[in-house]
């Protein structure tokens, strides 16, 4: 894609919040709006600059960042290879499965006191806590996509006479990675979601942490530039993880123009 075009749909993906942002300061400015408990762009803006300038924000996203690679690369690798086994071994996927999927409807919170008893209030429970986020999706989607595989495309491989490892390269791979990608970017999203709850235990730094400190101070200002903070690094990192699996999937027409 032409790097104008890619420039064009970038700008016009800003339009609504722009639009957004616009309209609720010109209704605290005319008055038709307090502003009181959501400040208006002005306010949010000059508390994200302070932030900035003070280097409170940088350490913030540093921190965050740094649990949530952690966490992703943890549980992402628990995920594939769990959903690898149990989508391939039957006697797993009728022992195992059950409770992982009772376990993927426990709220993220409920974790907390667990992993506080467990591994206290250091750093290890909230890398722990974010990769019990990124592992659920990353594994529904592993084994569900091996589980989907087109038998034809595996008897076609057969026919052949390819060998396992020929047949996984070149047929069961290919089929799998699609899936196994949106996998992994809902994963990447949970631990941002998770995230917050991780920061909750005994933080002292982190995007997680600036709202907890904005709700406890009354400070409306500081909660949303976190909010805003957190879903520009989330995007951000989303677009890093799809440039970086582009190509195993550059032999799809469509997947990236879809995503």
């Amino acid at each position: 894609m032409p790097l104008l075009q890619r420039g064009g749909r970038a700008g016009l993906g800003l339009v609504l919040p722009l639009l957004l942002a616009i309209g609720w300061e010109i209704a605290v400015d005319t008055g038709l709006a307090s502003g009181r408990l959501l400040p208006p762009p002005s306010r949010i803006g000059a508390t994200l600059w302070d932030l900035a300038a003070s280097g409170d924000l940088w350490m913030h996203v540093e921190a965050t960042l740094v649990r949530v690679g952690l966490g992703f690369l943890c549980g992402a690798a628990a995920g594939i290879l769990a959903g690898a086994l149990v989508a391939t071994v039957p006697v797993l996927r009728w022992l195992v499965d059950p409770s992982l999927q009772a376990l993927r409807a426990v709220p993220s919170l409920a974790w907390v006191p667990l992993f506080i008893l467990w591994f206290g209030i250091l750093e290890t429970p909230k890398v722990l806590l974010i990769a019990v986020g990124v592992f659920f999706p990353v594994y529904v989607g592993v084994s569900g996509a091996i589980a989907s595989v087109d038998r034809k495309l595996v008897e076609v491989g057969r026919i052949f006479r390819l060998s396992r490892l020929a047949l996984a390269r070149r047929i069961l791979l290919p089929a799998v990675l699609p899936a196994t990608l949106i996998g992994l970017r809902t994963g990447l999203g949970l631990g941002f979601l998770f995230v917050v709850a991780a920061e909750l235990m005994g933080a002292s730094e982190g995007l997680g942490y600036l709202l907890v400190d904005g709700q406890q101070f009354s400070k409306p200002d500081q909660i949303v530039a976190a909010i805003i903070a957190f879903a520009v690094v989330g995007k951000v990192a989303d677009m890093v993880l799809i440039t970086l699996t582009h190509p195993l999937t550059r032999w799809q027409d469509t997947v990236r123009e879809n995503l």
